[in-house]
């Protein structure tokens, strides 16, 4: 079953199915803010217009000052790109022919991008996907002999967030070995800044941290994100990036999302009720599921339901889910179901229901 390495565009998985695509289909396969980009960006949208007009601003302003102003660190700390892709692609040239530890499962962009630069990619498996624990020795063990380690937090696709304790330890050990530690904090604004570590990047040069503004502000076509570091490896980055490579629009609507913190708690309360209510009824039909404290619940069938059946039932209903075939360690059998609209949640609910309800008894 060949089927594509991201969410979303839901009639490619169909297309490349060979299935007819129903004519209401549910999209669960993404994970970006189920109420959709704040209100401001459709009541200004006239006023973006003359930005059409002008090139960008080389700088990346006024979303770069105010992502520094955001975390409180110097604009020369910061790295915009276009949609945290970009930057995760350029980090991967700084990390050609260097040694890279990657802990799955995880983004599979971070291994595509650092393999097309030919580093040396050394996988490390969490052994308990429904515990989710970092395989600390481990990792330390290979630190003292690697160039940089990736770690997603939350992690994606588990929704689950390390213990801060534990990176923290990570990174002080990473400081003693020259290792540097890339942090992806993609769905990080789904819990709280409290559990950034962009406030240890100052004093910790070996630290990058990595942001996307697609989840929470659910502005993907818009393609924004940043990175913060210490300012060399910022200007080091820099250099191989393009000219104006965002665009105005996301620069202007990037800049007024940050001032959205009413919008991100209501997001964070109704993403945090309806993943306790999905977990809750998946558990009690008998799937594991993982501790996730994203917008995103990550399980896996009990054991006596097959996995390629119960997504091909999905797909004939119209649900959309994100497969894990790409996902080291996860290998198909598990499944990500991103938090939606009330409407879409009940129509997967007796979606599942009725998968469920072929097992009992």
């Amino acid at each position: 079953m060949q089927l594509p390495n991201h969410g979303a565009n839901p009639q490619n998985v169909y297309q490349q199915l060979g299935l007819t695509m129903p004519a209401e289909v549910y999209d669960f396969s993404e994970n970006v803010n189920a109420a959709g980009p704040p209100m401001f960006v459709e009541a200004r949208w006239r006023t973006y217009y003359p930005l059409i007009q002008r090139y960008p601003d080389p700088d990346g302003e006024p979303f770069l000052s105010k992502v520094a102003k955001f975390h409180q660190v110097e604009k020369n700390a910061v790295l915009l790109g276009n949609g945290a892709s970009e930057l995760f692609s350029v980090l991967a040239r700084r990390y050609a022919n260097k040694r890279v530890i990657i802990v799955h499962p995880t983004f599979s962009e971070y291994e595509r991008t650092l393999q097309a630069a030919g580093a040396v990619i050394v996988p490390i498996m969490v052994e308990d996907i429904l515990q989710y624990t970092l395989p600390i020795d481990h990792l330390l063990r290979e630190m003292s002999n690697a160039d940089a380690l990736y770690i997603c937090t939350p992690n994606n696709p588990t929704g689950v967030l390390p213990k801060k304790e534990e990176l923290l330890q990570i990174m002080a050990y990473g400081a003693q070995v020259n290792c540097e530690l890339v942090l992806d904090e993609a769905f990080i604004d789904w819990v709280s800044e409290d559990y950034s570590l962009i406030g240890y990047v100052s004093t910790h040069p070996h630290v990058i941290v990595v942001r996307s503004m697609t989840k929470m502000y659910a502005i993907p076509g818009l393609r924004l994100g940043y990175l913060v570091a210490s300012n060399t490896i910022v200007s080091e980055l820099k250099t191989m990036l393009s000219h104006w490579n965002l665009n105005a629009f996301a620069l202007v609507i990037g800049a007024d999302c940050l001032d959205e913190q009413e919008y991100c708690q209501q997001a964070i309360a109704y993403a945090q009720t309806q993943r306790e209510w999905l977990q809750s009824f998946l558990r009690k039909n008998g799937c594991q599921v993982t501790n996730s404290v994203t917008n995103y619940v990550c399980f896996a069938l009990p054991i006596n339901q097959q996995a390629e059946p119960f997504f091909s039932h999905c797909l004939a209903s119209g649900v959309v889910l994100r497969h894990t075939k790409n996902f080291l360690g996860l290998n198909g059998e598990w499944f990500r179901i991103g938090i939606k609209d009330m409407s879409a949640m009940t129509y997967l609910q007796n979606c599942l229901q009725a998968w469920f309800k072929m097992y009992e008894g």
